[in-house]
């Protein structure tokens, strides 16, 4: 769900730029760009960034301002790491911005929300699950892909809604509040979507997924 521009106090849009301005610099600064010097790297990398580009835009029309679609985070924080995964969705977020003739204001309160908020879960379920889990095949597909998907989704879609119910005119906000069902039944479509995309490209493609390693997941017996 996108945050309009008019929704909440200005000071927050302030910060928000702030905050995405210095996650932005982090990520530049830290992201492995030596990947992207391979040719087939750096084409999936740019494919990928449409290909969601395309996802975003296969959404209902929107009520009262309120949209809501798949976002893709975990796939892509999964294939590329956080990092080049966060640089992006956030080309993606400004994409949607400059197409779609927004005001630039709510970029960063977006980019927080559809980008950062989501890879950063799905990156911190994938740590967990490595320290705390058995090294396994399925569990990298069902706790990190599947599971990390459904609440990379739930918290993005929640975070959006509470805002709107929080700060949004009275109409607004009702409709808002029937949109949490639907935040649940995305996080699923997202799960499942992302679940079957990462066990496709790991068993033919298994270099286009940066995070999943042979030696750990599928040991020789």
């Amino acid at each position: 769900m996108n945050i309009p521009d008019a929704l909440l106090p200005s000071g927050w849009y302030w910060a928000a730029h702030a905050l995405m301005a210095a996650v932005v610099i982090w990520a530049v600064r830290t992201a492995p760009w030596g990947r992207l010097r391979d040719n087939a790297q750096s084409h999936l990398w740019l494919g990928t960034c449409v290909a969601l580009l395309v996802l975003w835009n296969i959404r209902p029309v929107p009520l009262h301002g309120i949209d809501f679609h798949l976002l893709g985070a975990t796939a892509f924080a999964l294939m590329f790491g956080p990092r080049l995964a966060i640089l992006g969705l956030s080309i993606v977020v400004a994409s949607l911005f400059v197409a779609g003739g927004l005001p630039p204001d709510a970029f960063s309160v977006n980019a927080l929300l559809l980008a950062v908020l989501p890879v950063g879960l799905s990156h911190a379920i994938l740590r967990l699950a490595e320290r705390m889990l058995p090294r396994h095949f399925f569990i990298y597909i069902f706790v990190t892909a599947f599971f990390g998907a459904a609440l990379a989704m739930a918290a993005s879609g929640c975070a959006s809604v509470g805002l709107i119910i929080a700060y949004g005119a009275p109409q607004v906000a009702l409709m808002a509040e029937q949109f949490l069902p639907y935040c649940l039944l995305l996080a699923f479509a997202e799960a499942t979507l992302t679940g079957m995309i990462i066990t496709i490209f790991v068993v033919y493609r298994p270099q286009w997924v940066g995070t999943f390693d042979d030696a750990r997941y599928l040991p020789r017996p």
